[in-house]
């Protein structure tokens, strides 16, 4: 097994000075709870944690060695350290050492929402073609990217980073250190408004990662989207001269005719050019069905087939907390999961209720929505929370019971019919939800990551795992 890096290419990288013995590292880690045997521990000093504190821990699971910017005490003198004057610094370089030394061809997503789907199916179907990198989860900000690219293979054929943001002026720096030869943006939406004054000022943060595209780069953009002219605009002006378009606009280079939805599965229906081609999602949502068209004209770019590249998309599932799904016995029956509760904005919210409409209860089963508050949309918070409620009666939301604060107004807006129940918080909702909750019902749970509607989830796995009162 080839080194990912060696402790002589990790000293040039960084410009650091080496303690210890010589040593080789497969990866890199900046947690010392996941540390595994052979990685470069990278020490971060965080907001709530420093690293330092765990180097002694991290070495003794068996780490090559430890990036750090102050040696920390009680440690051997024999072990293994490359000391920065900077650890995120010296990650930053092992980054750009990473890029520098790859032939990978690299893409890069950003977008107010579904960047981590849209990562996940492009890592799917060039995998089909090669070996394929992709950051983890959402490691898509000032750690997040470098640490990915820090681990990029040597032989890797292709690699996919996220790229986030919730101010302006965070993605420059990070696709500067990416460089990639396709740029995607998935969506501007109102994402973040606590911290933009408009959309259009969220626009230009998304633009900023056109400013790292490789010489000869393709630009990927959203042909719906209200800002799409003013993307391909900076696309233009910040030297990326190729541009492509998907959506369901006429004008679209990819377009999307028509997609089927059922619980399982989204198959689509669509335009590249002048050839048509069908082709079969593994995961429900018409919005999986518009940002494949992206991963699609990507992979093309990449130099994978169409139809390799879409025919490998059957085979997609969804990340956990992105709408994965999963069956619990209860009640002398089952229900059925939908678990979105990762993060939430209006427009994945609405995306969302429709999955959820989508769905089949069993035998008398209810279409229950659990939605907790999104968060980060500054003043216009209340409109934005109540306005769901349209969607909600559109789809045919059995129940729906709200947590939160912002998710109060949504609750005041529903039909009295449609109210499930509203709490302070997620741990409420979930004492509530698990006692209305009858076998057949699909409960689809919702809310941004602040919110912590992962504990309703949590709550109803657990629920099904206890004994049955009486059997």
């Amino acid at each position: 097994m080839t080194a990912l890096w060696t402790a002589t290419e990790a000293l040039a990288a960084t410009g650091g000075t080496a303690q210890g013995d010589s040593w080789e590292a497969f990866g890199v880690s900046i947690d010392s709870r996941a540390v595994a045997e052979g990685d470069l521990f990278v020490a971060i000093a965080g907001p709530t944690h420093d690293g330092h504190d765990f180097v002694g821990q991290a070495l003794a699971q068996g780490a090559a060695a430890a990036l750090v910017h102050r040696i920390p005490e009680g440690l051997p003198a024999e072990a293994r350290l490359l000391v920065v004057e900077d650890s995120l610094e010296g990650l930053r370089r092992l980054a750009a050492a990473a890029r520098a030394r790859s032939n990978a061809r690299i893409v890069a997503v950003t977008g107010s929402v579904g960047k981590t789907s849209t990562k996940e199916m492009l890592k799917l179907a060039l995998d089909a073609a090669g070996p394929t990198h992709a950051s983890v989860g959402s490691f898509n900000n000032h750690w997040g990217v470098p640490l990915s690219l820090a681990r990029l293979p040597r032989d890797a054929a292709f690699a996919v980073f996220e790229l986030g943001m919730n101010h302006a002026g965070e993605i420059a720096p990070l696709t500067a250190l990416v460089r990639p030869h396709v740029a995607i943006v998935t969506s501007v939406e109102a994402v973040h408004m606590e911290f933009f004054a408009s959309t259009r000022a969220i626009a230009e943060a998304k633009a900023e990662i056109f400013q790292g595209v490789a010489p000869g780069g393709l630009a990927i953009l959203p042909r719906d989207n209200p800002h799409y002219a003013f993307l391909r605009q900076a696309a233009r002006s910040a030297g990326v001269s190729r541009i492509a378009s998907f959506g369901s606009h006429i004008e679209a280079g990819a377009r999307l005719l028509d997609c089927a939805v059922d619980p399982q599965q989204t198959v689509v229906f669509a335009l590249f050019g002048d050839d048509a081609i069908s082709y079969r999602i593994g995961v429900s949502g018409r919005q999986w069905a518009s940002n494949s068209l992206a991963v699609l004209l990507a992979a093309g770019e990449v130099g994978v087939p169409l139809t390799q590249a879409a025919t490998a998309l059957a085979a997609m599932t969804a990340p956990k907390g992105r709408g994965q799904r999963q069956r619990l016995t209860w009640g002398g029956g089952t229900i059925e999961i939908i678990d979105e509760s990762y993060n939430a904005s209006p427009v994945s919210m609405r995306a969302a209720i429709a999955t959820l409409a989508a769905a089949k209860p069993g035998k008398g089963g209810r279409r229950i929505a659990v939605l907790g508050d999104m968060l980060e949309l500054g003043p216009t918070g209340a409109s934005l929370h109540a306005g769901l409620a349209e969607a909600v009666e559109y789809a045919r939301i059995d129940l729906v019971f709200t947590a939160g604060p912002l998710m109060g107004h949504l609750h005041e807006a529903l039909a009295t019919t449609r109210r499930g129940g509203h709490a302070a918080d997620a741990a409420a909702s979930a004492l509530q939800l698990t006692a209305a909750v009858k076998a057949g019902d699909v409960v689809m749970v919702k809310g941004s990551a602040g919110s912590r509607m992962g504990k309703v989830v949590k709550a109803l796995d657990d629920a099904a795992q206890a004994p049955v009162q009486g059997g």
